[in-house]
């Protein structure tokens, strides 16, 4: 199952404390500075199931610096910490609920969580005025961030249409996908990704009327829309009134943003082999049993 949406803790390390220490008890402090926190970097990767490992963890940190030691000698400072993410995901603040930072491009990397100062050991308040300081500094606490992290697909093609209309399976034979198929209402419960020609396809979830305003499954999967390159809309040749099914996913799209109807689209009548296929203007009949038409399919991917 994708994990699209989750709520964690994401930190800098904590600075190391200073240390206080002497030569000798009550002469020549010697007492070392706590090395710096790590820094929290994350960085955008093409593995969209990434949001996966926070399904058991709820808070992420680089690594403490070291605490000062004896002979003025600096703690060493936290090793950084890169979280991966998936390519696509925004960084919300839970606090202010603003976008922190977004990751749209593979590879990139982006400091996140700066860690925490190390503390001043009791060497460095050394004076002539004092000369057996006892103090020394505690390490400063890094940047913690209560985030929300958000992921909408980036991908070439969005297979949408009602559901049962043939788009998990459309995707399996287009690609190395192994959507799971049945025959009822919202079988995919998470988009499914395969490659076609190194490019992404996402089968979004079947959408309903209503769906932008939260019935069914709700906006959850609209979002994964909000980023395709271009539609391709799946209506069954089994569909009592193929043009009202149209218009309900263009509505719900339309409803939820409507700068997503200026996409190209692809509109295919799937699941040819089963009944003749109604004629709808500009729509592509197709079944995963006729290998003439996936190639026709194909060849439009290609374009």
């Amino acid at each position: 199952m994708l994990i699209d949406k989750v709520e964690v803790i994401l930190k800098g390390g904590d600075g190391g404390h200073g240390r206080v220490s002497f030569v000798k008890i009550g002469r020549g402090p010697d007492g070392g500075n706590g090395g710096d926190g790590g820094d929290l970097y994350v960085k955008a990767s093409s593995d969209l199931t990434l949001l996966n490992q926070f399904s058991r963890v709820d808070e992420i940190s680089a690594e403490r610096g070291i605490d000062g030691g004896r002979n003025k000698k600096s703690g060493r400072r936290g090793d950084d910490l890169e979280v991966l993410l998936p390519v696509g995901t925004s960084i919300i603040s839970k606090k202010t609920e603003e976008i922190v930072l977004e990751l749209n491009v593979v590879g990139e990397r982006k400091l996140l969580c700066e860690g925490g100062k190390g503390g001043r050991g009791n060497w460095e308040f050394r004076s002539s005025r004092n000369t057996t300081p006892m103090t020394a500094e505690k390490g400063k606490k890094g940047v913690e961030r209560k985030v929300i992290l958000n992921l909408k697909l980036i991908a070439d093609f969005g297979l949408i249409g009602l559901p049962n209309s043939g788009k998990s399976s459309l995707l399996n034979e287009l690609t190395n996908a192994k959507a799971r198929i049945a025959n009822y209402e919202f079988t995919t419960l998470s988009p499914n990704l395969g490659i076609f020609e190194k490019k992404v396809i996402a089968d979004i979830p079947g959408l309903i009327e209503g769906a932008s305003g939260g019935r069914g499954l709700g906006i959850g999967f609209l979002k994964h829309i909000e980023k395709v390159k271009m539609l391709i809309h799946c209506i069954s040749s089994e569909s009592q009134n193929p043009t009202e099914d149209y218009k309900v996913i263009r509505n719900e799209l339309k409803s939820f943003n409507p700068e997503i109807l200026t996409r190209k689209e692809i509109i295919l009548i799937t699941k040819s082999d089963l009944k003749k296929p109604f004629k709808l203007k500009g729509a592509i009949p197709v079944s995963i049993y006729d290998p003439d038409s996936l190639e026709k399919v194909k060849n439009l991917l290609h374009s």
